[in-house]
């Protein structure tokens, strides 16, 4: 029984020892023995501090370009059909009226007056014969005020003036009378020059051009107003005042503009 009461004195090595909480906080790291890793002065580190990476959304598209989109599309559409639209009609309107440019030719020119001042200016006066042709069956024309008519040599005026104001009906040749008159300044170099030429060639190139506004009537209907200008070059074989003015050649080129 003695053995049984058997007291164990402190300190013996062989007394169980009773279990005791553990040394290692659980968030500690270990040693690859399974102990932990302490610093030199004993201090376990806290665990490392994990930061979350906030999750960026991509915006959904703005309502405004949406708007732009739509805008721009409708718009689109809307030129589209436009231009279809007119197509189908002009080309209606041309199986129907079967349009064709009017024609002009120069037939004849008479100077009135060609002559240097003393201040070494150039009065010229013109009268220039004009054919207009209108091939059309079923195409009127009516031309309107404002028109201009010119005669240039290299580039410099001689003289002007303007049609006048007359319907061209359906078939029609129609041959105007137009008076020319201008002044030019400091002519003398010009008036040499084209003395020069017509020794040199036997004629003098001149260039007449015309800026008409017009109507164009398509059977009963009565078109918006249009611009046309018509350019020819000449050919005479002197400048002469009361002498015959015979023009060598002429080729003019019509050209209409909206």
């Amino acid at each position: 029984m003695a053995d049984h009461q058997r007291v164990h004195p402190a300190g013996d090595p062989e007394a169980p020892q009773a279990p005791t909480a553990p040394l290692v906080p659980p968030y500690a790291s270990k040693s690859d023995n399974g102990d932990p890793a302490p610093r030199d002065n004993g201090y376990y580190p806290p665990p490392p501090v994990q930061r979350t990476i906030p999750v960026v959304h991509s915006r959904p598209p703005k309502r405004r370009r949406s708007c732009c989109c739509k805008c721009f599309c409708w718009t689109f559409s809307f030129l589209a059909l436009l231009i279809l639209a007119i197509a189908i009609t002009a080309g209606i309107l041309f199986l129907a009226f079967r349009p064709k440019l009017p024609k002009y030719s120069v037939d004849a020119l008479q100077i009135t007056q060609f002559a240097p001042a003393n201040n070494g200016s150039l009065s010229a006066s013109f009268n220039v014969n004009i054919t207009a042709r209108n091939p059309n069956k079923k195409i009127g024309i009516y031309y309107e005020g404002g028109s201009r008519i010119s005669v240039l040599y290299d580039g410099e005026q001689l003289c002007q003036g303007a049609l006048p104001k007359f319907y061209q009906g359906h078939r029609n040749t129609t041959v105007l009378v137009v008076p020319l008159s201008g002044q030019t300044q400091n002519a003398t170099g010009l008036l040499s020059q084209l003395q020069a030429e017509q020794q040199a060639t036997g004629s003098i190139p001149l260039n007449l051009r015309v800026r008409q506004p017009v109507r164009v009537k398509l059977g009963k209907l009565k078109l918006f107003k249009v611009k046309f200008s018509v350019r020819c070059q000449l050919k005479v074989n002197n400048l002469s005042e009361d002498s015959s003015i015979r023009i060598t050649s002429s080729s003019c080129k019509f050209r209409l503009r909206l």
